[in-house]
Parts: structure tokens; sequence; C-alpha cells
């Protein structure tokens, strides 16, 4: 029998391997091309096929993967036997097409269709054809792969003037590669990497790298066929005399995140802009991939000064959104259960008033209102190229046309693809927003100690309108704080008023 099993293979016309179980008897072969891989949640099809074809009512066609007591799919006597299918397949198998000029198992294609991949769907899949004469059998390789998020990279300031540099991806399968790179050689950690699994067996991979203060690295995370995803970090050390362990050391220290993907990946974004609805005065949607960066040179400029304070502009909530709390200028999430569960997502996003179409602005947003009350824990602050936002909870906050600072539970990121943890530690009480419509950049700072949190640089087209979320669950508001507008003294008319004096007369 175990040389009945040997499988010889060829090369088919479509370049795949086809291979094929030596016959029981001359009158059965059963052919096949493999491998085949599908990505994680799609429908694939196990291409199986036997010679000579002859219509399928006397043939049993099983589809087995490892355990023979339980088929994979069953046919038998014209017509499915499901009584010992395995559980795991029961919905998601039936006869697929080998391709488009395939008539189906009447012209001996018993292809397997396989619908909602999983990552335990992998491994060797047996095709048995038999009739009343002979037998043949062969075996398909299905691989099954996920892409998982783009790498987040965080940073932490360690001794002498080092910097401990942590690169995170989740969501992958198979098992995914880590590479630290500088800009002229692959770099190796200083410790070894983490991989770990969830329940649905989708892989996440840490690791740590230990740079100098000025340096710049790249972390990129693939598996063997797909392109990397990468993302990169430019750092710089404090100036000499800013003390490392003074809360602007920690704040404002100069680490410039560029977060890009690779090669494709950067086509992908621009490709996946395209498309999109129009922004708010009709025009295409911005397809520029924004650039994080934050305080890197240390100049003055980049610090909350008064000459930003002095563009200061009064914003107004727009009302109408069902699932907030609007009165004057405080917003809050209103009464659960929302559609969305406790996701933050646009249906409890709200624009505001004016929007600007040239020159600088900046406006102001306080997360709590006394200290009887905790800090607000998720929420978005940004702009937007839209009038109003849509409620909608599938609606990504990735989208063209989106720019934000947004809070989580690892720390503060913007909501551009790939993601990029921002290194900021202090307390957060008041963000001050400074949009420069002309020059395409939009920064953020911690208003008390008028530091630079970060900026992000990209190309604004038309009207842009500010942006808030207060997020869900949180006791405090969101409040949008307005300037009092100086007061100018009426001009009065000049008023004498005359008074007789008595004044008593001098005589020599």
């Amino acid at each position: 029998m175990g040389a009945l099993m040997m499988c010889t293979c060829l090369v088919a016309a479509l370049g795949a391997p086809l291979c094929a179980a030596a016959p029981v008897s001359g009158s059965l072969e059963v052919l096949v091309r493999t491998p085949v891989s599908v990505r994680r949640g799609h429908t694939i099809t196990l291409p199986c096929w036997y010679n000579p074809p002859q219509g399928a009512d006397g043939l049993e066609i099983s589809w087995y993967r490892g355990n023979f007591d339980s088929p994979v799919m069953s046919y038998r006597g014209k017509r499915f036997d499901n009584a010992s299918q395995d559980a795991s397949y029961v919905g998601r198998v039936s006869f697929g097409l080998k391709d488009a000029a395939s008539a189906g198992p009447t012209e001996g294609d018993v292809s397997l269709k396989l619908e909602k991949a999983t990552v335990k769907d992998a491994g060797d899949y047996i095709c048995y054809v038999s009739n009343e004469r002979g037998y043949d059998r062969a075996t398909v390789s299905l691989t099954v792969t996920e892409v998982g998020t783009s790498p987040i990279l965080s940073a932490a300031w360690e001794e002498d003037n080092m910097l401990n540099v942590s690169c995170e991806s989740e969501g992958w399968y198979p098992k995914p590669y880590l590479r630290w790179s500088d800009e002229r050689q692959l770099l190796q950690p200083t410790t070894s990497l983490r991989h770990s699994e969830d329940s649905s067996g989708l892989q996440s991979v840490h690791s740590w790298l230990l740079v100098t203060s000025s340096s710049e690295v790249s972390c990129s995370v693939g598996i063997s066929d797909k392109e990397p995803k990468e993302a990169r970090v430019r750092l710089k050390s404090p100036p000499p005399s800013e003390p490392k362990s003074s809360p602007a050391g920690w704040v404002c220290f100069a680490l410039l995140l560029a977060a890009t993907v690779v090669s494709l990946g950067v086509l992908y974004w621009k490709q996946r802009s395209k498309g999109k609805e129009p922004t708010a005065d009709g025009k295409p949607a911005d397809e520029t991939v924004p650039l994080l960066k934050t305080d890197a040179e240390w100049i003055p400029s980049h610090r909350l000064s008064e000459e930003i304070k002095d563009k200061y502009v009064n914003v107004t909530l727009q009302a109408g959104n069902p699932h907030l709390k609007i009165k004057d200028s405080l917003v809050r999430d209103g009464e659960g259960p929302f559609p969305d569960g406790d996701a933050v997502t646009c249906l409890t996003a709200v624009t505001g008033t004016p929007g600007f179409s040239s020159g600088k602005h900046y406006w102001e947003v306080s997360l709590r209102q006394n200290d009887a009350v905790p800090l607000k824990k998720s929420w978005w602050v940004g702009v937007t190229s839209r009038a109003d936002t849509p409620l909608k909870s599938d609606f990504p906050p990735t989208t063209s046309g989106y720019w934000f600072l947004s809070s989580s539970p690892d720390g503060l990121r913007f909501n551009t693809e790939p993601r990029a943890l921002l290194p900021f530690s202090s307390t957060l009480r008041t963000i001050g927003v400074s949009l420069d419509h002309d020059r395409g950049e939009l920064s953020f700072y911690n208003v008390e100690d008028g530091c630079l949190i970060s900026s992000l640089t990209t190309t604004f087209k038309g009207d842009i309108f500010p942006l808030f979320n207060p997020g869900k669950g949180d006791q405090s508001a969101m409040k949008v704080l307005q300037r009092e507008e100086p007061r100018e003294e009426p001009d009065m008319p000049l008023s004498v008023e005359w008074k007789q004096m008595n004044t008593p007369v001098v005589q020599d």
C-alpha cells in the first residue's frame, strides 16, 4: 500500500505542480494542483479532478484532513453525507471549480470550495475518489496567511543618554519575522524576540532595541511571501542645558517619528485614498501620506508661543448629533448603549465652526473641568475636511480628510496608518491645536507647560473644520475653551462739571 501512495509530480500548464497518486487501477486517476494559498477570512478552491471524466452519480468523493473518520466533505449515493462531517467545516465547504472553463463534477472536477478560511484550516487535504472498479487519491497543501498591523514604535529614556525603542505588531499568520536596521545595516536586538498567539491563532511579535539618543532606526515586520510593514524613528537627544530628569525633558524630548510602510505599502495607502468621497468643497480627498514629527531641533518656535496664541479663534460646536450632549462649549457622550459598543468611532464625533480655507488658527480643548472629576480617558481632537461627520459606526477614522490626535490605553497616537505611539508621559489637561492651513501643518501642544506634543504635515485643500470626539464612558466632559474678546473703552464725550469754589480771600 505504501508503494501505491507514492506521489508523482508534473508541471501543469499553469505553472503549478500537478500531482497524482499512482492509481490503484488503470480506470481512475486523481490529479491536483498544489500548493494553494488563501488570506484568512477569504474563500479558496482546492483543485482536484479525475480521469477519465464521468458523471459523479456512481462515485464516492471525499475530502479528508488527517482524520478519516470525520471527513471535511463526503459525497456518495448522489447526495452529501453529513453524518460524520468534521464540525469545524459545517456550512463552509461545497464543490468548487478548478478554473473558469470547468463544468464541475459532471466532467470530473471534484474541487473543494472552502469559505471563511481560518488559520486552523492550514495543512494537507486528501482528495479521494472511488468507483466500483477502483480508487485513487492525491494531496493538496493549503497555506493560510494574514497580514498584521503596521509596527507601533515607542521609546523611553535609559541611563547614559540611551533610548530603549520598542516595536510591536499583531495579527499575523504564520509567525512573522521582525528586523531592526539603521541607515547602513541590519541590527541585532538586545533582547530576544517575543512571539505570542491569541485565541484565533494569530501571531504577535514584540522586540526592544537599545540605541544612542542620536540615531535613526527602522523596524520591519512581515512574512516570507508578503511585503513587510515598516516604521522608522529618528532620535535626537535633548539640549545639554535641559536636565534629563525634568518634566520638559520627558515631555519634549526630540523624537521624530516617520512611520511609513515600505514600497508597495505606500502605494497601497495612496491607492486606498483614491475613490473616497470628496471633501466638503467638492474636491477630491487628499492623498498625501502625512509625516509625523516632533520638536526635533528644539527651536523656540516649536513651543507654544504668544505668536501662536495670537491666532486664537472661538470655535462653536455643531448641534444635531443624537449620541452626544452638547451645551454651550461642553460636549459629552450621551446615554448608552451605543450601536458600535465601547469602541470610539465617528458615531460620537462632532465638528466645529468656523471652517478655515487659509491662514493660521489656534484653539484649546480642556479634558478636565475640576479636580473632583477624573481626566478623560478616550478622545479625539483634530480637524477634518468635512463640514459634517457621517454618523456611521463603520466609517474608518483613517479615511483621508481626517487628521486628529487620540488617546488610547498605550498612549497618544495620530489616526494615520501605519500607527505610531507618541512619546508623551505628562498629565495632559488642556490641548492647544494650531492649524497652519497654507503650510499644511497641524500641531498639538500641552498648554500647561507650553510644550509641543507632536505635529503632522500634509496638504490641506478647501475648508478645514475643527473636529472633536468626547469618547465614551468618561465622567468628565470635553470643553472647547472660549477666549474673551478684549473690551475696547467707548469714546466718551469730554464733560466738564464746573463747581463754584468758596475760596477765602486773603487780604494784606
